[in-house]
């Protein structure tokens, strides 16, 4: 089955863990946006409809815990260099603010300027926060 080779393609290099692996496999691949069209009467003598878009994304999340030993780190990492749009940061370093934005100065023009962070970085692709547990209580909302 193809399933089974996607699964035993990620991280070859690491035995074991299907569930992992299935995991990250169903997250790199992502899910499928809907897109529900609701409608709705208005409160007028003529009933007219409007039409309403909602929208549902696809993407698949995952939160990887486990033992130290479980290869966390080194999945990610694997992620990381396979994945066409990725983004690993660490959970020390990492603030709320600092995965959505940064104000940096710049060194040429010496004019300070908005940057990025790593979820804005890795929009439509995988962030990764590796130590989440590092993080502080406040910033990991």
């Amino acid at each position: 089955l193809i399933v089974n080779k996607i699964v035993n393609s990620i991280a070859p290099s690491i035995y074991g863990h299907k569930d992992i692996k299935t995991a990250i496999a169903l997250s790199l691949f992502g899910g499928v946006t809907k897109e529900l069209k609701s409608r709705q009467a208005t409160s007028t003598s003529k009933v007219s409809k409007a039409s309403h878009h909602h929208r549902i994304r696809g993407d698949i999340n995952v939160l990887l815990m486990g033992d130290p030993g479980t290869a966390k780190s080194q999945f990610l990492k694997y992620i990381e260099k396979t994945a066409h749009r990725a983004v690993y940061t660490t959970g020390q370093g990492a603030s709320a603010v600092g995965l959505t934005a940064a104000v940096v100065k710049d060194p040429i023009t010496r004019e300070w300027t908005l940057e990025g962070g790593a979820l804005v970085l890795a929009d439509q692709g995988v962030c990764m926060i590796d130590e989440f547990d590092k993080m502080n209580d406040k910033d990991r909302t």
